[in-house]
């Protein structure tokens, strides 16, 4: 029942995040700009550090890092083929699928931590539904900066919103090898880590550079950092 109930507010979480970023589109500016800070937060100060201590009886730190880089410069390589195809790239679409296959994996940490023991579940579970709410904005927002339709960002929040969910049911069927685990949330963090710096911290301050937009950028980074300390305490 725990584990239903923590799902459930996952989905409620990113939910209200992608609601909110609707409400507010005309400040878009500055939700992308506290967007691209989560997301950059998420990468530094989540995912490396979760994926450093799954992965570290196999692979060292350097080992971690280069498959985070190998999916920064992956998903680079995607992103210029899409953009080399003009109009017809679904930049949007792509980069809200790979924010809801992190979801999954969140929900999917969440249901392999509570294989670990009940403690280390809950843990796992407090640092997830802190940047739900965030993923919820992001979702929202890479799709409606790259022309998406308040429906089809919609569709995308609830995939989102879902994703996690089937991420936690799936570990009733099998389990991970933690160091396999922690090669997949390096590719993530690098995949995270492309996304703020090379589109949501550049639109966000294209079309309005003023001190506010920056502000914005280092809150979202404030926010994750302190949520995710005090969790770790």
């Amino acid at each position: 029942m725990l584990l239903v109930a923590i799902a459930g507010t996952a989905l409620l979480s990113t939910l209200l995040g992608g609601l909110l970023a609707l409400k507010l589109h005309d400040k878009l500016h500055l939700i992308l700009g506290f967007s691209a800070g989560a997301v950059i937060g998420v990468a530094f100060f989540d995912l490396l550090p979760e994926a450093i201590n799954f992965g570290e009886k196999v692979h060292g730190p350097a080992a971690i890092l280069s498959c985070a880089a190998i999916g920064f410069l992956s998903y680079l390589v995607l992103d210029r083929v899409l953009l080399f195809h003009g109009d017809a790239a679904p930049r949007g679409p792509v980069a809200a699928a790979v924010l809801c296959i992190h979801s999954f994996l969140d929900g999917l940490a969440i249901g392999l931590a509570f294989q670990t023991s009940h403690q280390v579940g809950i843990v796992v579970a407090i640092a997830v539904l802190t940047h739900d709410f965030s993923d919820g904005i992001n979702t929202m927002n890479v799709v409606l900066k790259n022309r998406g339709s308040r429906r089809q960002a919609l569709r995308w929040l609830l995939a989102d919103a879902l994703a996690p969910v089937l991420g936690v049911a799936s570990t009733y069927f099998f389990t991970l090898p933690g160091e396999a685990f922690g090669t997949a949330l390096a590719l993530f963090a690098g995949f995270f880590l492309y996304i703020g710096a090379s589109d949501l911290i550049p639109e966000s301050y294209h079309a309005h550079p003023k001190f506010l937009t920056t502000a914005m950028t280092l809150g979202g980074a404030a926010v994750l950092y302190l949520a995710i300390a005090l969790i770790g305490q």
